[in-house]
This record gives C-alpha cells, sequence and structure tokens, in this order.
C-alpha cells in the first residue's frame, strides 16, 4: 500500500467560469469583473503551466479535454468525482451541486484503461443525490491509505452516514470532525476537508484552529501522531491562501515532491518551508483564476490515479 502515486489524472478546461451553484457554500470563491471566455482563457493558461511543471519533474499526468456541450465550469477538479485505488476499485462520489454531477464521464475510465489500468469494481455512491446527501470524493475524504485512515470534516458536502458507509467499503477507519471558518462574523462549514489539511507519508500540514471544538482538535491531532506524522500548522489566513490545499506525489526516480499553488508557497513562513523541505522539496505553480473564481487550488485539480497496471 502506497500513499503516494505517480500517476495524475488532470482535466483540461473549456467552460471554466465562477460557479453560481457551489459558491452558496464555497466561501473561497470570489467574482472578477471580467468576461468568461477570458476567465477560461486564463485559467487553461495557469493549467498547462502546472501540468508543464508536473511532467518536467516526472509526474504522469493524463490530460483528458473537457466537454464544451456538457457546460460544467468546475471540471478543472476531479479529486471530487471519483477515486483510483490500489485494489482496482474506483469510487463514484454524489455532488452538491446539480452541474457537477456532468463532470462524471466513462470517457475517462476507458482513457485510463487505454493508458494500461484495470478497472475491477466501481462502487457508485450517486443515488445519495437524490435523497440530497453528498461525499464530494476526495475533497470530503482524506485519505491515509497506509494507516488505511480516513479523515472527513463535516458539511453540506459531507455526509457522515455516507462517510461512515465508504470506509466500511473501502476498510479505512473513520476520523470524524468539523471544520470551520469565519464568513461575515459567523463560523461556518468549510466545504472540503482538503483545504484545511493535506496529509503526507510522514507528516501533515493542518490548520487545526478551523477545529473550534477542542475535543475533536484533540482527537485529530493524537491520531495523527499516533501513525508517527510530524504536524505541521498553518494559520486560518494562510489555509485561505490554500496553504491546506497540497498534494504530495511522485516524479521521476520515486523523488516526493509537495505541489501547493504559488500563493500557498508564498503565505508559508520560513520555518513551515523547511519543516517540510526536510520530507520533500515543493513543487509551486501559479493558479491565481482557478483559485479564484473556482474556489480550489492545486490539490482539487489532481485525482490520484492508483490503479494496478494490467
Amino acid at each position: 500500500m502506497s500513499q503516494t502515486t505517480n500517476t495524475i489524472l488532470m482535466i483540461r478546461p473549456v467552460n471554466f467560469r465562477m460557479n453560481e451553484q457551489t459558491a452558496v457554500n464555497n466561501y473561497f470563491q470570489e467574482d472578477l469583473d471580467i468576461k468568461n471566455a477570458e476567465i477560461n482563457a486564463k485559467a487553461q493558461v495557469e493549467f498547462d503551466d502546472f501540468v508543464d511543471k508536473l511532467r518536467a519533474v516526472g509526474v504522469n499526468v493524463i490530460v483528458e479535454e473537457d466537454d464544451k456541450l456538457l457546460d460544467t465550469p468546475d471540471s478543472i477538479f476531479p479529486n471530487n468525482w471519483v477515486s483510483f485505488h490500489e485494489n482496482g476499485n474506483v469510487g463514484l462520489y454524489p455532488m452538491f451541486a446539480e452541474n457537477r454531477r456532468r463532470e462524471r464521464r466513462d470517457e475517462i475510465f476507458i482513457r485510463l484503461e487505454k493508458e494500461g489500468f484495470q478497472i475491477n469494481n466501481i462502487i457508485d455512491y450517486t443515488s445519495a443525490e437524490d435523497e440530497g446527501f453528498f461525499l464530494e470524493g476526495t475533497g470530503s475524504l482524506l485519505l491515509d491509505r497506509i494507516n488505511s485512515k480516513a479523515y472527513c470534516a463535516l458539511s453540506p458536502r459531507a455526509d457522515e452516514d455516507l462517510f461512515i458507509e465508504f470506509c466500511e467499503d473501502f476498510e479505512y477507519t473513520p476520523v470524524v470532525f468539523t471544520a470551520n471558518q469565519s464568513v461575515d462574523g459567523k463560523r461556518l462549514p468549510i466545504y472540503h476537508t482538503n483545504v484545511m489539511m493535506c496529509l503526507g507519508e510522514l507528516f501533515s500540514v493542518i490548520c487545526l484552529d478551523s477545529i473550534d471544538d477542542k475535543k475533536e482538535r484533540k482527537q485529530v491531532t493524537k491520531s495523527l501522531k499516533a501513525d508517527g506524522k510530524i504536524v505541521i500548522v498553518i494559520s486560518e489566513s494562510q489555509m485561505h491562501q490554500f496553504a491546506g490545499n497540497m498534494l504530495q506525489v511522485k516524479g521521476e526516480n520515486d523523488q516526493r515532491y509537495l505541489v501547493m499553488s504559488k500563493a500557498a508557497h508564498e503565505s508559508l513562513t520560513l520555518k513551515q518551508v523547511t519543516d517540510i523541505e526536510a520530507f520533500c522539496p515543493i513543487l509551486s505553480s501559479s493558479l491565481e483564476t482557478i483559485e479564484t473564481c473556482g474556489g480550489g487550488s492545486a490539490r482539487c485539480m489532481m485525482a490520484e490515479v492508483f490503479l494496478p497496471k494490467v
């Protein structure tokens, strides 16, 4: 079992813009006062630069184009609707926004099989959408694959019962908590777990201040430390620069990198950078338009492929 993979699936946007359907509870999103076509063009430049940087260090990036006819503004964030596992299982997830449900496409699976990956079984949770329950993939679920633990901050996009069902199906021990952010003077749930924490092989970057309940904060910290992880703490203001939205990947010769946006990288203190670089180099790329309009960052753009090769 491995925590990091060398293969990443990414979806190149064709209709990227601020998604009005997700903005209701993604408080990271902001509107830009420019035309949607211009927003998409800027996002494509950021996307292409990011892919080039990943490939330059030896990450195997499988890029699939989005389908213009589907009008899926958030397709650039595939990790929310699908997860891939070492035993050949695939998880398909129920999405909060109706226009995000169209992102689930069979062509993606056909492409991965063409690339030599084996899909044995699809475990489909999408019928929960009919009941109004959601669990948005590895946005909602943070998987410690080595220690078989799954972390989940409950929110309108992360239902506890569905999370427990996932843990039973995929044989993970659940770690459940609530993470909040300040919005207009109120403490409201953070829409995805992966914006407030990241799990590397030997470390975790986490915004503990977002876990308001002291017992829950202790429980999460204790769980991480029990597995020998070094806990690197970020502030809420750093979280808002997407410093929690990071992913450790493998490049050439199994060299690990912690991948994040330029904004996340620049928000880190010298000590935090040193703490991270004790484990692996940082790879960052400018994702300003994608972060502003999409309310997601580097980690959201990468769906990790752990499937076995045929």
